[in-house]
């Protein structure tokens, strides 16, 4: 586990758990994103996890990736936020998710099996939680590509009810969700923007409301649900697969 505790840590400070995009590693997520540099002047904490198999891509795919407990990489990451939290005397409170492309899937899935954990998550370039369900793989290489692709369409409904399934009797609030995609992301699929806000509207209880045009830059549109405080998406007009990371708005989102 890759960890990054600032010299002048917080006391009872937040973690970030920040999930990398296939074919990548935690040291490279770390190394291309600012997360560190912000969590020297805000003093959290941030986990930089890699995965190897597959790819390294995470699993997003299977029965037990896709459940609570089961074994899965999401049982991993899960304990290795109970751990920082034992050890830096964090704040459980103050738990938040983010990830690129894989990352961004399994960000989805992290809230999903584990919605007790997390306060708020934030991410780019992913599918919806279920989206790969039952594909022989997850990487570009082994997985079905119809999720991919944006040809796995479900209600909001069927969506939340598979998300359901993913940890039985969970009767509490769902994180806070901001997701982002580029209009011209030809590696997964621009319609898996919008099913992942069907996924989420559902579960929060949130409507569509309005587009915002040109936020928080020229070209980006922001979808807002409800009064925006819960569900948030971001179409990024002409960007491909790789929707930079905009690390100051994620805080922001987080309340950081």
């Amino acid at each position: 586990m890759n960890i990054y505790v600032p010299s002048k840590v917080a006391t009872k400070p937040a973690i970030i758990l920040a999930l990398h995009y296939c074919g990548g590693t935690g040291e490279a997520y770390s190394s291309s994103t600012k997360y560190n540099s912000l969590a020297d002047q805000k003093g959290f904490i941030n986990i930089f996890p890699s995965t190897k198999k597959d790819n390294n891509c995470w699993e997003v795919n299977t029965a037990k990736g896709l459940s609570r407990d089961a074994g899965g990489d999401n049982q991993g990451l899960a304990n290795m936020i109970k751990y920082t939290i034992q050890k830096y005397n964090a704040d459980p409170a103050k738990v938040f998710v983010t990830g690129s492309s894989s990352g961004c899937m399994m960000t989805n899935v992290m809230i999903a099996t584990y919605p007790d954990v997390f306060a708020a998550a934030s991410c780019y370039s992913g599918v919806a939680a279920g989206c790969l369900a039952g594909s022989p793989g997850a990487s570009p290489q082994t997985a079905d590509p119809n999720c991919a692709n944006g040809k796995v369409v479900k209600t909001s409904d069927e969506w939340g009810k598979q998300v359901k399934a993913m940890y039985p009797g969970f009767n509490g609030t769902y994180p806070r969700m901001a997701t982002w995609h580029g209009t011209a992301d030809s590696f997964v699929n621009y319609p898996n923007l919008a099913e992942q806000l069907k996924e989420w509207s559902g579960l929060l209880g949130v409507a569509f409301a309005k587009n915002v045009t040109n936020t928080p830059q020229s070209g980006y549109t922001q979808l807002v649900y409800g009064d925006g405080t819960k569900l948030v998406g971001y179409s990024a007009q002409g960007v491909g697969h790789t929707v930079p990371v905009h690390e100051a708005d994620d805080l922001k989102w987080f309340g950081l």
